[in-house]
C-alpha cells in the first residue's frame, strides 16, 4: 500500500477545494465544476500551471465517478 505524507494529503484536499479564479464558474470550488466543463479543458488542454494540474486531478476524479469517496474533504460554504 502506498503511504502519503500529511503534506501530500493536504495538497490533495487543497486541490479539491481551490476556488476557480476565472471563467463561467468563477468563484466555484474545483470539485463543484461540472464534468462537461472539465472534459472540455481535458480536450483543449489544461492551463500549464498549478491550477491546470489541480483541474486535471479533479477531472480524473469526476470522470472515474470517484467524487463520493472524497466528499468528507469538501468544504461547503
Amino acid at each position: 500500500m502506498i503511504e502519503f505524507s500529511s503534506q501530500q494529503k493536504q495538497e490533495f484536499i487543497d486541490a479539491l477545494n481551490q476556488i476557480m479564479p476565472y471563467g463561467k464558474y468563477k468563484g466555484k470550488r474545483l470539485y463543484e465544476l461540472p464534468g462537461h466543463y472539465l472534459a472540455w479543458f481535458n480536450r483543449q488542454g489544461f492551463p500549464d500551471n498549478k491550477l491546470g494540474r489541480r483541474m486535471a486531478l479533479v477531472f480524473e476524479i469526476d470522470h472515474n465517478a470517484l467524487k463520493p469517496l472524497f466528499k468528507k474533504y469538501f468544504i461547503y460554504d
